[in-house]
């Protein structure tokens, strides 16, 4: 095999690393290579194998010339744990992969494997990056994605209340944001995935942060119960108050001027310095120091600091609702 290193979009290239941890990302990985194969070979001969599957001695078998010349693909999963000398086959494989098959090798990345992972790079094998999503940035950046992807226009208020409502999984963030082009017509708003999602959405952290630093304490709890009571961890709500809090202090302390400007200050999106200044009416810069207070002794209480999480968060936010009600005198 050439050490030229094959193009991204070459989904038929001899060998396609896909390398992550989000499931999600590397079954794409296969489908499109699939999917690739059988828009060439509508007959293409396809085995998913896991790494106890594929022993010493049945690379030769399956890459073996058919009888009938026809496409294969050969997908090796979890390759991290295939044993010793299956690694050494498939290693002498790649400097010579058969005509009309794809290997397809799906690996988490880290140590363990790795002299397989580079012996395929050094090849020149094409990859797939498909990293695990940890950050709330990276899950909006992926929904965007998947509308963008549908052919669909979605709002960036939308998109945010999809992640606020559905929570970090991308199988059931993908599989929303294509019920959404499924069912609506038109432009993707946050009314309507609040129409969808109501009840997801009351038990997201972030829904008990909007209503807590809004000053509606009532709903707020209920919200609070709701999200505590479908397994949402309490750090996340903490975490969630905490930047309802910070963005009305920035906000409030920052200089007047457009959303895009003020965004590029205060490193928000501009549709959420549009939210946040609806929020902040009624603050005042000692609420904001008292509900900063209450959330740093709310995250003590659920890190281990107090005997009882749920109480913790709790009158933390009743404290916010009441810091966010104190009028300017």
């Amino acid at each position: 095999m050439a050490t030229k290193k094959s193009s991204p979009d070459d989904l038929l290239a001899p060998v396609t690393l896909a390398v992550g941890q989000e499931d999600l990302l590397l079954d794409r990985a296969v489908r499109e290579v699939v999917a690739a194969a059988r828009a060439a070979d509508a007959d293409t001969d396809v085995r998913d194998l896991t790494a106890d599957q594929l022993q010493p001695g049945a690379l030769a078998e399956l890459t073996s010339p058919s009888l009938f010349a026809e496409r294969k693909v050969l997908v090796v999963r979890n390759a991290q744990d295939l044993v010793a000398d299956t690694v050494k086959e498939i290693k002498a494989y790649l400097d010579a992969p058969a005509e009309e098959i794809t290997l397809v090798l799906l690996h988490p990345g880290g140590a363990k494997g790795k002299a397989l992972l580079d012996a395929a790079r050094k090849v020149g094998a094409r990859e797939v990056a498909c990293p695990k999503t940890t950050k709330p940035a990276e899950r909006l950046t992926f929904v965007r994605q998947e509308f963008r992807s549908l052919g669909r226009s979605a709002t960036p208020e939308a998109c945010q209340a999809l992640v606020d409502a559905i929570g970090s999984d991308l199988r059931e963030l993908a599989s929303a944001a294509a019920q959404l082009t499924a069912d609506v017509d038109g432009t993707i708003d946050e009314a309507v995935v609040g129409r969808y999602y109501t009840g997801r959405a009351e038990a997201s952290s972030f829904t008990v942060a909007d209503r807590a630093v809004e000053g509606r304490a009532a709903e707020a709890l209920e919200a609070l119960r709701w999200s505590l009571s479908t397994g949402v961890a309490p750090v996340l709500i903490t975490s969630a108050l905490a930047q309802g809090v910070r963005a009305i202090g920035k906000l409030s302390s920052a200089r007047g001027g457009r959303p895009a400007d003020l965004a590029r200050e205060l490193g928000m999106p501009p549709w959420k310095i549009d939210r946040v200044r609806q929020q902040m009416r009624g603050w005042t810069p000692d609420g904001v120091s008292l509900a900063l207070r209450a959330v740093a002794e709310a995250d003590a209480g659920v890190k281990g600091g107090g005997d009882d999480p749920e109480y913790a968060l709790e009158k933390a936010v009743v404290t916010i609702a009441r810091a966010a009600r104190m009028r300017r005198g």
